[in-house]
């Protein structure tokens, strides 16, 4: 089987079912960790279909916050979806280059993103430079490695299916999302008051199909790998899966996802550059 990367990010409710179910879950618990004051000025770099933004306004009532994503559709979905408020606002842009101005904004965060952008480093210093001096920079990315069970489960499915599959693992594309690689991250871009914390959630599945049947819509890695493959080897990995999932006696398949948390402070002694407004 010819390799293929097909990391598609674009239709909003394509990804809900896939994951934005449980990245909604992660966010809340996020949220909870961050305890962040209410009237604060916010931008949620990478936001996506707006999950994380959407929780971020209903848990810490901001003064203002803005979505930035590079997907069209996502942000189109985000707006549709997203609460109306006159305090949130999504735009289409680049992380590597956020339409803010230096130092407008009190807290830059970014949900389950940093590891599909091609200069993580240059993100991270994008969201130092918009956030005041000793404002919060903070994020959190999926275990991929070890702490998504179905994603886990599929891609060793995959890989017993078709081995040249392994390098599109993204356990083993996506090394940034373990703690000591965030940690070090934060650190580099001189944060202080760095910490790390775990964030497992339950990820439930009604049967068999409520697991198998998101990865045919093509929207991430996995999927993408699924859409690209012929008939017959789709499934064979859909079998594989099958049989390597645990089972209720009700058919439903219970399964953990854990991601990793990080957060920091911007120095006060560090120098921004210009942009636009906020």
């Amino acid at each position: 089987m010819k390799e293929q990367r097909c990391d598609v990010w674009a239709v909003g409710a394509a990804y809900e079912r896939y994951m934005g179910r449980w990245s909604r879950l992660v966010a809340e618990e996020f949220a909870a960790w961050l305890s962040c004051e209410d009237r604060l000025r916010w931008v949620d770099v990478g936001c996506g279909t707006g999950v994380l933004t959407a929780t971020m306004a209903a848990r810490c009532r901001p003064r203002s916050t803005v979505g930035v994503d590079r997907s069209e559709g996502f942000v189109s979905s985000a707006r549709t979806t997203a609460p109306a408020s006159a305090s949130v606002c999504f735009v289409v842009g680049d992380a590597l280059s956020l339409p803010v101005r230096d130092g407008v904004c009190d807290v830059a965060v970014s949900g389950l993103a940093l590891n599909f952008l091609p200069v993580p480093t240059a993100a991270v210093a994008e969201m130092v430079r918009v956030v005041r001096p000793g404002g919060l920079i903070a994020a959190y990315v999926w275990d991929y490695a070890d702490g998504m069970g179905f994603l886990r489960r599929f891609w060793d499915a995959a890989v017993e299916v078709d081995p040249a599959a392994a390098a599109l693992d993204e356990g083993r594309r996506f090394p940034v999302c373990r703690p000591e690689r965030l940690r070090a991250l934060w650190a580099d871009a001189g944060l202080v008051d760095v910490s790390t914390v775990s964030i497992e959630v339950a990820t439930v599945f009604t049967d068999f199909a409520d697991l198998w049947d998101p990865f045919l819509a093509g929207q991430g890695p996995a999927p993408g790998y699924v859409a690209a493959l012929a008939p017959a080897d789709r499934e064979r990995v859909r079998e594989a899966l099958s049989a390597a999932v645990p089972r209720k006696p009700d058919g439903s398949i219970a399964l953990t996802a854990r991601a990793w948390a990080v957060s920091g402070r911007r120095a006060v002694d560090v120098k921004g550059r210009p942009g636009v407004p906020c």
